[in-house]
This record gives structure tokens, sequence and C-alpha cells, in this order.
């Protein structure tokens, strides 16, 4: 067992996000995921991963979206929702909205604190960070294991997010790991 507090939250680490080929891509993806596999390492059991998925049926605003993006229009079982990581025995959440805290993911990691990494750092990683941060969980954004759709994009999110000090936390790799 892991002597660091809390939980792991790795957000929408899949395949749709790390295809080059995907209108949804992360470009740097695949430059964060050896960290992300040294924080799971480093958290054992107390991982969750969570996925986006399509709703079966799009309702509201989500029906533009869809027509924006027809491509996204499959079951969760489809290749480009696959995480690219074996979870292991690792909690699993799908939920067809960007972010991810809800009643699910609180049921899971409690009062946190919560250390957040995964993709796009622009997208579903501030839609969950920011809710948890505003259920009062403490969050740990883990700038170096995230990846947003430009590097822009990532850095401003990341701005975003350290206004909400001390509610959310900017932290590295290698400061989650030095405890």
């Amino acid at each position: 067992m892991s002597d660091l507090p809390g939980w792991l939250v790795v957000v929408d680490l899949q395949h749709v996000f790390g295809d080059p080929d995907s209108p949804w891509t992360a470009p740097r993806f695949e430059e964060v995921r050896p960290r992300v596999r040294e924080l799971v390492a480093a958290f054992g059991e107390r991982v969750v991963f969570t996925r986006f998925v399509a709703p079966a049926e799009p309702v509201g605003a989500w029906v533009d979206y869809y027509a924006q993006f027809p491509f996204a229009l499959q079951p969760p079982g489809a290749p480009l929702y696959r995480l690219v990581e074996d979870p292991g025995g690792a909690r699993v959440l799908d939920a067809p909205t960007f972010g991810k805290w809800g009643p699910e993911l609180a049921g899971v990691v409690g009062g946190g604190p919560v250390t957040v990494t995964g993709v796009a750092t622009d997208c579903c990683v501030v839609s969950t960070v920011l809710p948890a941060a505003d259920a009062g969980v403490p969050v740990r954004v883990v700038t170096d294991a995230c990846a947003g759709s430009s590097d822009d994009d990532h850095r401003r999110a990341l701005h975003l997010m350290g206004l909400y000090a001390p509610l959310v936390e900017l932290t590295t790799t290698a400061e989650v790991l030095a405890g």
C-alpha cells in the first residue's frame, strides 16, 4: 500500500485522445503516459480511471455537438473508447459528459484528496477538477501528467485551475512521488 495521500484519478486516457488521426487528439498524449504509469504504480489500489463515452441518444446541446463529431457516436465498447493502459484492478467509471465528478466518483474517493492526471487538460480534466474542488475536495493537478488539445490550451487550463488555490494545487509528477 502506498503512503501517498488520497486517490489518483486518471481522466480519459483513451485511444480517441491519443490517436494522431482523431479530431480529438491531444498532441502530447504519448509524452504524459510514462508519468501517468509511475503515478498509477505509486498509488497502488487507490486509482480510478475514467472514460468519456457517447450517450446512446444525445439530448439538449449534445445533439449539436455530435452533429459536429458524428464519428464519436459509437457504443462504449468501441475501440476508440478503450483505455490505452490496462487498468488492472482499478475502478473504471464511464460518463457521457466532459466532467467526471459526480456521485459515482465522489462515492469512490470520498473527501479526497484527489490527484488528477489525464486528457484533455482544457476539457475533461478542468471539467472534473473544478466541480470536485467546489464540492470541497482537495485537488492536486499533475501538470506534467496532463495533455491538452494544444500546448496553449493546456497552459490556459492550468492557469485557470491555479486560480482556484488553495482548493486546487498545481504540482508535478516528481513532487507527488517525493511525498
